[in-house]
Order: structure tokens, then C-alpha cells, then sequence
């Protein structure tokens, strides 16, 4: 029998049996403000089962799970035949089971479907980031399939059903379906223009067939996929189908999967087009950024969602731990260091889901000033969110000092997953470029940008500053591309503290101003003004167990 040593204390209680949306006051918040008051019941029942679904113990150990065991590739079956397929472990199937089954790969079907999607987004991905990637692609992929009326009459059910079917047969068998997407290439990357896979029409109209490769294949299990090829009449959308009409495999070549950095639980492949890959286009020939631009911008918002609940978690974590741990006489979020840390973590987190619920709202408004609105904010919000998530959930592991760098804790698995959504759908920089792109074409887009920022305007003197700071950037187009970064930072700071100060409250929107508009903080996180009411913006960020 082994000698007892010590008595195991001063341990923070596990972080399960938790309602991840109940806990959240900026989505809780957001969604009073969007939700229209007939549905607000319904929508916040919805989001309390899928809350208290993603806090629970087996929620967690199934992330736990489908990271520990990452996807496979089979290429043969036993006796040699090509069956390309990817095995992934059972919890992998749960979480996205329960995700479709929650609607979360839909937004167009229901009544303020982009908010209420957004908001179970952030909730149930901060179980496990992994398996959003079909969620979200699925998503995107309708509005990019609606500008082929009939392709979009076969598909659109199909992909916004509840039904979760894994295995891989004709779609019409089938009582849902999940989309991927193929777009870049080894020697283009971001640039899709220089695709070189080719795309030969046979007889029947709307069909071809496509000869090439793609770099970057996600989610290659899904039941389709939109792609990018060239067409005689130039670059052209098309969607390719695992599963041919009469049963028989689609020519879909996976030559690897992708060893990540993070994001090991889902499966990013190389595939080949062998000239016998059958696929259908979607809209007209040489027109194909025009009709997958939809789709990236859904999936971009999606990016911004991911990264707010990557955060969300982070700073759940960070705080969790240090209210139940006592260090050199008292609690450590008593201590006025570490409360000053945990602050300025929670007023990162909530400018990111508040800033995602804004966005997902213009989605669902629909009016052309919306649609100016988001042609400039997507892109902003998506460079600065996505870029904030690194150092954010980096300081908030080291809140947990050396037990965050174990695996054990989970920090280590969020730390790897936060820079994706920086990369995916278009780096920093292609972001910046595309805020550019918009400002010199589309002058409707910066006047529905200022009006949407200006309804704020006098209610606090820095953000008025910032402002005022940010129209004298834009004035000025000399070397305008070198300076983009900083513009975009600009604008997604002054949009974000728009935001909190018109419906934080004003502990958060004071301690924001200051730091992010006025200056009054330094490089690092925990440098706000020690002036500031930081034990309330910890308080209101803190999650409370039931016991």
C-alpha cells in the first residue's frame, strides 16, 4: 500500500456542468438585442439546450477524444480497390451529429437565422473548433449554389437539413448532405487566378469534366464540393460530387491529408483530378470569383465567429481557474495584477462576439444598406478577430502558469487552434487588400461603414478621437497599400468600441476606450489603467458552475 505524502489542495473544480450560453452576457445580450421578440423565447431555449450541451462532460471528453485520434486516410480497401475515404473517430461524428442536428450548418431557412446561428457557433465550438470547418462550409455554400437555380433546388434542402447521414452515397438516397470546398493550388495559393486545373465540357449542359489538383481540400468526406477550374470561357465554379447520380464514385483522388499545426481533428487534403472527375457548374462560365465571392464572404464571418469562441473559451478558462486559486494570501483574482489581466482578456473576448452578433444581424437586416455595411466590415472584422486570437489565448494559458502548457488543461489545444481563422479564407494580408479593393470601388460601402459608426458619435470623447483619426487615414492615399494593415486595424478597433458603447455595459465601454481608442495601455495584455472598474469587467466576463 503507497504512503500518503499530501493531501491534493488549492486546485481549481473541473470547468464542466456549465451553460456556456447562459454564462456569456455578450451573447446573452446580443441576442435580446437582434432576435425579434416573438422568436426571443424560442431562440433562447434553443441556445440554453445547445449552451448546456457544450459545458457538459461528455461534450468535452469528445473534443478531447477526436483531437487525440485524428482523421486517417485509406486510399485502398483490403483488396486494392481506390476508395479515397477518411476515417475519423466516433466523437468526431457526435459533435458534428449534434451540430447539424442543431441547425448549425443552416442560417437562410429560418427567421433571424444568421444570429441565432452565429450565437450557437460560438457556443458549441468552444467544445471542439474542429468540426465547424464542414458546419461552416456547408453553410456557404448556398448562397454561391444560387446562382444555379436548378443545382440549388437539388441541393439547398439537403444542405441545411438536420438530418446528419456520414457515409458516402447518391445524395438523393439521402436526407442531408454536408459541402466542402477546393479552391487553391500549389502555385497560385491565395491567388486563385493562376489555377491551372482545367475544365472540358461534355455534351450535356452544365456538365464537365476537370483535370488538375488542389493544394488545400477541406473536409474531403463531404458529399460535394465547389471548386474552381478553367473553362474555355475562363476561371468557372463548379460543384463535384463524391458519389455520381447512379451510385458509382466520383474520380476524387486524396493523395495526403495535412499534418497541422492545430485543428488535428478535421481533415485538410491534396486531391487530383484525373480528366474523369465528373462536376456541374455553377453560374456562367468565367464568372467564378463573382459566384464563389458569397461563399467566402459567409465563411469569413464564420472565421470571426470561430476566433470570438476560441477567445471566449480562453478567457472562461483564465478566469475559472483564478477564482478558485489562492497564491501569496488571497485569491488570485483578488489580486490587482492578475485582475487587470483577466480585464483586459474579457474586453477582448467581448468586442469579438459583440462585433460576430453585429455582422450576422446585417446578414439577416438584408437591405442594400447592410450589404454595403458588411462589404467592408467582414473583411475588417475578419484581419483584426482573427489576429487578436493568438496573443489573446497565449496570455490567458500562461494565466494558468504551468499547468495551461500541459495538455491536460486543453489551453495547449486552443493555443494551436487560434491562428487558423487568420489563415483560412485569405491571410491578413489579403484582408487589408480587400478593405482597399472596396474603398476604391464601392463608395456606398464606406458611407454605410461611417453611418453604422457615427450612431455613437459624442458618446465618448476617445472613441470621437479615433474616429476623426481613422477619416484622416482614409483622406490620405499616399502609399495607402503599405499603410493597410493600419487602417484596418483602425477601423476594426473604432467599429468594435462603436459597438460596446452603445450596449456594454459602462465598465467595459470605458475600459476599451481607453486602452484601445485613447492609448492608455501598453503592449501587452494587463496594462489597462489601474483607474478603472476591472473587478466588475471580470465579474461579468467570470462562469459559474452548477454544483
Amino acid at each position: 500500500m503507497a504512503a500518503t505524502t499530501h493531501s491534493v489542495t488549492n486546485q481549481p473544480p473541473p470547468l464542466v456542468g456549465y451553460d456556456v450560453f447562459a454564462n456569456d452576457p455578450a451573447l446573452t445580450e446580443g441576442i435580446t438585442r437582434y432576435i425579434a421578440a416573438e422568436r426571443l423565447g424560442e431562440v433562447r431555449e434553443e441556445l440554453g439546450t445547445l449552451g448546456k450541451a457544450a459545458g457538459s462532460t461528455h461534450a468535452q471528453q469528445w473534443g478531447e477524444q477526436a483531437n487525440a485520434h485524428p482523421p486517417v486516410l485509406h486510399t485502398h480497401d483490403r483488396y486494392g480497390h481506390r476508395i479515397d475515404e477518411v476515417e475519423f473517430h466516433p466523437a468526431w461524428h457526435r459533435l458534428l451529429g449534434h451540430a447539424v442536428t442543431s441547425g448549425l450548418n443552416d442560417a437562410w431557412s429560418r427567421p433571424d437565422g444568421h444570429v441565432r446561428r452565429t450565437a450557437g457557433f460560438i457556443v458549441w465550438t468552444q467544445a471542439e473548433a474542429g468540426h465547424g470547418c464542414p458546419l461552416s462550409m456547408t453553410h456557404a455554400a448556398v448562397p454561391a449554389l444560387r446562382a444555379e437555380p436548378e443545382l440549388a433546388a437539388e441541393w439547398e434542402p439537403l444542405l441545411t437539413s438536420q438530418v446528419y447521414e456520414r457515409e458516402l452515397r447518391p445524395v438523393a438516397e439521402k436526407g442531408g448532405a454536408l459541402a466542402g470546398m477546393a479552391m487553391t493550388e500549389k502555385q497560385g495559393g491565395s491567388d486563385v487566378r493562376a489555377n491551372t486545373t482545367r475544365a472540358e465540357p461534355l455534351a450535356a449542359p452544365g456538365e464537365y469534366v476537370l483535370t488538375g489538383h488542389k493544394w488545400f481540400c477541406s473536409a474531403p468526406m463531404s458529399d460535394a464540393f465547389l471548386v474552381l477550374a478553367q473553362a474555355p470561357g475562363g476561371l468557372t465554379c463548379f460543384l463535384l460530387p463524391r458519389v455520381l447520380p447512379d451510385g458509382s464514385r466520383n474520380s476524387f483522388r486524396i493523395q495526403r491529408l495535412k499534418d497541422k499545426l492545430g485543428n488535428r481533428s478535421n481533415a485538410s487534403a491534396e486531391v487530383e483530378f484525373d480528366g474523369r472527375t465528373w462536376a456541374r457548374r455553377v453560374g456562367e462560365e468565367g464568372r467564378g470569383v463573382a459566384t464563389i465571392i458569397e461563399m467566402v464572404a459567409a465563411t469569413r464571418l464564420d472565421c470571426v465567429s470561430a476566433s470570438a469562441a476560441v477567445m471566449r473559451q480562453a478567457v472562461t478558462q483564465a478566469i475559472h481557474h483564478s477564482a478558485h486559486r489562492e497564491a501569496f494570501g488571497g485569491r488570485l483574482t483578488d489580486k490587482p495584477l492578475m485582475r487587470n489581466v483577466l480585464a483586459d482578456l474579457a474586453l477582448e473576448s467581448e468586442a469579438a462576439t459583440t462585433l460576430a452578433l453585429r455582422l450576422a444581424a446585417a446578414y439577416d437586416g438584408g437591405t442594400e444598406q447592410d450589404r454595403h455595411f458588411l462589404r467592408l466590415a467582414i473583411p475588417a472584422a475578419k484581419y483584426w478577430v482573427t489576429k487578436r486570437c493568438t496573443p489573446m489565448v497565449a496570455e490567458a494559458l500562461e494565466c494558468l502558469g504551468g499547468n495551461g502548457y500541459v495538455e491536460e488543461s486543453g489551453m495547449p489545444r486552443l493555443l494551436r487552434e487560434a491562428p487558423l481563422n487568420s489563415i483560412w479564407e485569405g491571410a491578413g494580408n489579403v484582408q487589408a487588400l480587400d478593405v482597399l479593393r472596396a474603398l476604391r470601388r464601392e463608395p456606398e460601402a464606406l458611407n454605410a461603414f461611417l453611418t453604422e459608426i457615427g450612431a455613437a458619435r459624442g458618446a465618448d470623447h476617445r472613441l470621437d478621437r479615433a474616429i476623426k483619426g481613422m477619416l484622416t487615414e482614409l483622406a490620405d492615399l499616399e502609399g495607402i497599400e503599405a499603410r493597410a494593415r493600419r487602417l484596418v486595424e483602425r477601423m476594426a478597433l473604432v467599429l468594435q468600441g462603436s459597438l460596446l458603447v452603445r450596449h456594454a455595459p459602462s465598465e467595459v465601454a470605458d475600459a476599451f476606450c481607453a486602452s484601445r481608442l485613447g492609448g492608455d495601455a501598453g503592449a501587452a495584455f494587463g496594462t489597462l489603467p489601474h483607474t478603472l472598474d476591472l473587478a466588475a469587467v471580470v465579474e461579468r466576463a467570470r462562469p459559474v458552475v452548477d454544483c
